[in-house]
């Protein structure tokens, strides 16, 4: 599993992709071109079975941000 952790990014952006509403969606943009997207909020509840019940909301969102990171510094 991958994982961003957002104590490693800029504060703007890890304020940036914490603050996406569900369904709202974060679009990366390298050289002008969209190489990704993000859709806040919906990978929550699939995961929701997974995680640990006394996690809190922002815990968990720090801990999907972590696999983002990681995941788009494998690609990179």
């Amino acid at each position: 599993m991958k994982r961003i952790d957002l104590d490693d990014l800029p504060p703007k952006l890890a304020a940036l992709l914490t603050g996406a509403e569900a369904g709202e969606e974060v679009l990366l943009v390298r050289n002008g071109a969209v190489v990704g997207r993000l859709t806040g909020g919906g990978a929550e509840p699939a995961l929701s079975t997974q995680a640990d019940p006394n996690q809190t909301p922002d815990e968990r969102a720090k801990e999907i941000f972590e696999q983002f990171r990681a995941s788009i510094e494998d690609e990179f």
